[in-house]
């Protein structure tokens, strides 16, 4: 079994960059945008615990914001056991992290995220 500890050097740059976007469209109130973008920090993060468990403490942050309990009580399992299943390898990949989505259920991944991560691995 392959453990996931920490994500390779050349990802780092797209996670950054994907939070960075998240921030700055949180400032300006861009709420949809924000999100999209967290989505998208979490595909690129899902398979290393601490950039997968960092994405979901934002997105429940995210959800106290926006007041969505649904969102709130849909993160807290997923920050709790998110980590654990990407450090053993068992992450549904493609999954944008999101209570409006079932937790376990993978996704098709958007063409230039594809080839962002098949450039890491």
């Amino acid at each position: 079994m392959k453990f996931n500890t920490t994500m390779p050097a050349n990802l780092i740059p797209h996670y950054q960059t994907e939070l960075a976007d998240y921030t700055e469209s949180l400032s300006k109130g861009n709420y949809e945008r924000a999100w999209a973008h967290l989505e998208r920090a979490h595909i690129i993060g899902q398979r290393y615990p601490l950039a997968h468990t960092s994405v979901h403490w934002k997105m429940l942050k995210f959800g106290f914001r926006i007041k969505s309990s649904k969102e709130i009580i849909g993160q807290i399992p997923r920050l709790l056991v998110g980590g654990v299943k990407s450090f053993v390898g068992k992450i549904p990949v493609g999954n944008p992290g999101g209570a409006n989505v079932p937790p376990l259920k993978p996704f098709p991944i958007a063409g230039d995220l594809q080839q962002i991560l098949d450039k890491a691995h």
